[in-house]
């Protein structure tokens, strides 16, 4: 990256949605694949456009329990017509009889309807007189049939290449047949913290000892987003050992994610070694929490590192990595889902950075949407994350927020519902 595309030459702090434009820009989605069964595919990404071999449905079948029988039979003048019960048609176990005039069978839901039958009447408006069948008249030919293809024709585009298989995917995949399904390779992020000051949970606190929280946040940011991660625990402030621990990173991972050392003037092993292992730019963003972020490669691998306080590390995951991690894996772009609600508290803020505080959405006792700051917006104070259920965001340019002001709320998707 040469000077002038450096975002760190800029003046201004970079607004988080021209960083987005930026970071995606310089990287690529992966074009590896790997073909798997059906019952293996759940939540991954498919690499392929895929078509139906058959009509959806395959056959006219019966929308409802009931007597199939030919609309021409209804005698025009009446309410109501009684037909000869001639045979039943149960999924799986088709009608192949006569269709004479003015027959029915019994049917039921998702069996064939016959050729030559081309109606239906549910149960509850029909009455039953050993073979003879009286049946209230539907509005219209076709009452109650769901005809042959009208879901879909064989040699149309099914589902397309970049959308993650969920249940109702898994469910399409197999009503057009499908065993085994091509899949893009699962990315590999490697992430580490760094820090003589980082003890594991469980053991003893000395004075000015932490609990390494960020790798546990990271580890569960990751496991929602589709990713294999390998966690290379906690480095000590050694340089050679922090050297060693990227070159192992970059050797294993797509990504290498790491919390804290990216701040501007900051003393750190991290800055150094990046700057012999890598190419790096280090960001400032007009984003709170957050600001400080690096971008770059090591090795054949991305890299990105977040800041070292806990939510920030937390918010500019959610708001920078994940869209990477998306384009990487061929994922469709998302936009994400905003709205408006009422503010039940004050907020206070400089204008300067994009705001992004932890806050509760719920409904009144009028169906209105109302949202609820969830106390100190510290990018220390982990708890605001657990508390939440969405951001409210506060543009750059805005300072303090009255109650009762309409603002701008950004529920949390699935990576940290």
């Amino acid at each position: 990256m040469s000077n002038n595309q450096d975002p760190c030459a800029q003046p201004a702090l970079l607004h988080p949605d021209q960083a987005i434009e930026q970071l995606l820009a310089q990287v690529e989605a992966t074009q590896d694949t790997e073909l798997v069964s059906l019952t293996q595919a759940i939540d991954r990404v498919l690499g392929e456009d895929l078509a139906s071999s058959i009509d959806l449905p395959p056959f006219d079948n019966s929308a409802m329990d009931g007597y199939a029988f030919r609309f021409a039979d209804l005698t025009p003048s009446q309410d109501k017509t009684t037909l000869t019960l001639v045979g039943s048609s149960f999924a799986g176990h088709p009608f192949n009889g006569q269709v004479p005039p003015n027959s029915c069978i019994r049917i039921m839901t998702g069996a064939p309807v016959p050729v030559g039958f081309d109606s239906v009447q549910m149960q509850e408006k029909a009455q039953a007189d050993q073979n003879q069948i009286t049946i209230e008249h539907p509005h219209r030919l076709g009452a109650n049939v769901r005809c042959r293809g009208e879901e879909l024709l064989a040699g149309t585009k099914v589902l397309h290449r970049g959308v993650i298989i969920r249940a109702a995917e898994m469910g399409v995949l197999a009503t057009i047949g499908i065993s085994h399904v091509r899949v893009t390779r699962k990315l590999k992020v490697a992430f580490f913290s760094t820090g003589d000051e980082l003890r594991p949970v469980g053991s003893e606190l000395a004075l000015g000892q932490i609990y390494d929280s960020n790798r546990y946040s990271i580890q569960g940011l990751l496991s929602k987003s589709h990713v294999e991660w390998i966690d290379l625990g906690v480095i000590a402030d050694n340089k050679e050992a922090i050297r060693g621990a990227f070159r192992e990173a970059a050797s294993q991972a797509d990504m290498v994610l790491t919390s804290g050392g990216v701040s501007v003037g900051e003393a750190d092993f991290i800055k150094q070694i990046l700057s012999e292992e890598g190419h790096i730019t280090f960001w400032k963003l007009a984003i709170k929490p957050g600001k400080p972020f690096a971008f770059g490669k090591v090795g054949n691998a991305v890299f990105c590192g977040l800041p070292g306080n806990p939510v920030s590390s937390m918010v500019t995951f959610y708001k920078l990595v994940l869209p990477i991690l998306h384009k990487m894996q061929g994922l469709k772009p998302v936009t994400p889902l905003f709205c408006q609600a009422r503010l039940l508290t004050d907020i206070r803020k400089h204008p300067g950075r994009v705001e992004y505080q932890r806050a509760i959405l719920s409904r009144n006792e009028l169906g209105k949407l109302e949202v609820a700051i969830t106390g100190g917006q510290g990018s220390g104070m982990l708890t605001s994350m657990s508390l939440a259920n969405c951001f409210v965001i506060l543009d750059q340019d805005q300072g303090d927020t009255a109650r009762g002001t309409q603002v701008t709320i950004e529920p949390f998707n699935h990576v940290l519902c």
